[in-house]
């Protein structure tokens, strides 16, 4: 099969290798699943990269310990171990598999069954594959975090990709003001799937503009914790996503010390994979959010889509296609 393939941290462009390597074979309490589309996340990114150097503890401090990245797929179950009691051969599945491990830039993986749920007909495999990640970081941001309530006004910092696309449509859920903040080329592009405001942040700096939300949703965590104060509302909620380690580490202390002295609340979402697709995929049944996609690509592309993430251009999710249908 084919596979993308790192054996050592540095650029996408210059480690990742597209190689024939073994069909992998199930153990007892995996499936082997034939993959037929991936997507492009941060994770990605920052672990072909080995940054933040935390990912290194984690994942591998000299060399990855997973050689196959990738995160998210949507497929069909080929195999199935001894021990597996809730998919079959033939199922259609899609999921988060990254508690379970990774390797979704391939033609096939074997994984652990928990790490996927069935995939409902209403969802192509395409849009199947854009949604674990990106629509469960906004949900739990906006409801369990932010307490999402009606006709708020709402921010969302990093608003063109996979998140803040989501994002914008579980806020029209209910009947939210939303702004949104991002580069100036992808401005028409928010306006047109139904954001109220844009922002070019190359031009305007949200937090200093005197506007002031209910809740911010943020996929950059690229400004100081005390500026994210300023556009808050009294009671006001930020919750972050994403973003450099140290600006997290700050939001994290400086948002449990400013607990105890205002009803302003810094947080940071700590994401739990799948939990909520159920939701998500009742919220498609009925048509009422839909995936904003870029692509989808092929895999030899991956190494530049790697970049073309990082760079920030892409709009939407970016899906790869790896086995035909």
């Amino acid at each position: 099969m084919k596979a993308v393939i790192f054996e050592k941290y540095g650029l996408p462009e210059k480690v990742l290798e597209i190689r024939e390597v073994e069909k992998p074979i199930p153990k007892n309490n995996e499936v082997l699943i034939k993959i037929h589309f991936t997507a492009v996340n941060d994770y990605d990114w920052g672990l072909i990269r080995g940054k933040p150097f935390l990912l290194r503890l984690m994942f591998g401090f000299f060399k990855p310990k997973y050689p196959i990245p990738g995160m998210e797929l949507s497929g069909i179950i080929d195999a199935v171990g001894s021990n597996v009691q809730k998919m079959k051969v033939g199922d259609a599945v899609y999921g988060d598999i990254s508690t379970y491990g990774f390797g979704s830039f391939a033609e096939y993986i074997s994984i652990n069954e928990k790490a996927i749920i069935k995939k409902p007909n209403e969802i192509s495999f395409e849009e199947a594959a854009a949604i674990p990640h990106a629509s469960l970081l906004a949900l739990q941001a906006l409801q369990d975090k932010g307490d999402i309530r009606h006709g708020q006004k709402i921010l969302i910092n990093g608003a063109a990709g996979g998140v803040g696309t989501f994002g914008l449509q579980l806020a029209k859920l209910y009947d939210c003001e939303v702004t949104g903040v991002d580069s100036g080329e992808k401005l028409e592009m928010m306006k047109s799937i139904g954001f109220d405001y844009v922002i070019d942040f190359k031009k305007v700096n949200f937090t200093e503009n005197d506007l002031q939300y209910d809740l911010i949703l943020d996929c950059k965590s690229n400004k100081s914790p005390f500026s994210y104060l300023k556009s808050l509302k009294s009671n006001g909620k930020y919750v972050t996503v994403g973003g450099k380690l140290v600006s997290l580490f700050k939001i994290l202390f400086w948002g449990k010390t400013l607990s105890f002295f205002s009803s302003k609340k810094l947080q940071i979402l700590s994401l739990r994979p799948n939990e909520g697709l159920d939701y998500i995929n009742e919220l498609f049944k009925q048509n009422k959010i839909k995936c904003i996609l870029d692509g989808s690509y092929s895999i030899e592309e991956i190494p530049r889509l790697i970049r073309y993430f990082g760079d920030g251009k892409h709009k939407g999710k970016i899906v790869i296609k790896m086995n035909g249908q």
